[in-house]
């Protein structure tokens, strides 16, 4: 016969370990696009947080060099995440090493510009397979395990693009409007689920994204690269462009604070109020 001290001590016991489970898998993150950037701001520091970190992005070599800056636990995990295939390994490999990721940052993405009559199919594609899809089907990979365990948080890095249009990038903007979109719906469907979902949304950042804008501007212009620089810090209010670790600041943020959700967060020195 089972006593009621008995029952009491087990089920006290399941639920510390159920406890102990889901915190340990709180301190699990990958990001994607961790190779360089904001990414790569990102993925350092969550590992000065405490969290064990999954990095991936196409490059192994920007990977690795993303690990030694980690103080923490990493994985180096080369993957394209525009193919099913590539997500799943990525997901299947930090199940296999740490039993799944409470956190989530997606930060892969890339811009291209073009005017509206000269914007390719090819480019048009490209751009919403890596800014919207991309996103879509690691948010989709990551819900059954976090609903599972009632925890999760994920985060997008969009762009104050997904908030308003600019010429020349139209193919962009509609991925990154998309993307928002994404957010806003998952976040109303999961938030009893325990889970969050946000968008930062950057204006012009410190990047190497940047520093080929600016190549491209020079090369279409004719313009030299230090006027080009400071035409983008113009187009933000405190005049000078945002660093990634602002960035990475706020995806920390949205990680730790469980009252923010559906939020599409603005760095962009006030330009963007909306």
């Amino acid at each position: 016969m089972t006593t009621p001290v008995y029952v009491a001590l087990l089920t006290t016991v399941t639920e510390a370990c159920h406890v102990l489970s889901v915190d340990l898998l709180k301190d699990v993150a990958i990001v994607t696009g961790a190779g360089r950037g904001i990414g790569r701001a990102v993925a350092r520091k969550l590992s000065a947080e405490g969290c064990r970190v999954a990095l991936t992005a196409r490059s192994e070599d920007e990977l690795r060099e993303t690990a030694e800056l980690c103080p923490g636990e990493t994985l180096v995990l080369p993957a394209d995440i525009t193919s099913p295939e590539g997500i799943d390994r990525t997901f299947e490999s930090v199940e296999r090493a740490w039993g799944g990721a409470g956190v989530l940052v997606l930060n892969a993405g890339a811009g291209a510009s073009a005017p509206i009559a000269k914007t390719t199919d090819e480019m048009w594609a490209a751009m919403l397979d890596l800014n919207l899809t991309a996103p879509f089907r690691c948010l989709r990979r990551a819900v059954p395990g976090m609903s599972e365990r009632r925890w999760g948080r994920v985060v997008v890095v969009a762009s104050v693009a997904a908030k308003h249009g600019e010429p020349y990038i139209s193919a962009y903007t509609a991925s990154k409007h998309g993307v928002l979109g994404v957010v806003r719906s998952a976040a109303a469907e999961l938030a009893r689920s325990g889970i969050t979902v946000n968008a930062v949304c950057p204006g012009y950042v410190e990047t190497p994204m940047t520093e080929r804008t600016v190549a491209e501007i020079v090369s279409n212009t004719g313009r030299n690269a230090e006027d080009v620089h400071a035409t983008l810090a113009a187009k933000q209010p405190n005049a000078r462009l945002v660093s990634v670790e602002e960035v990475a600041e706020t995806v920390w943020l949205c990680v730790t604070n469980a009252a923010v959700n559906g939020q599409g967060i603005n760095i962009d020195g006030g330009g963007v109020q909306s």
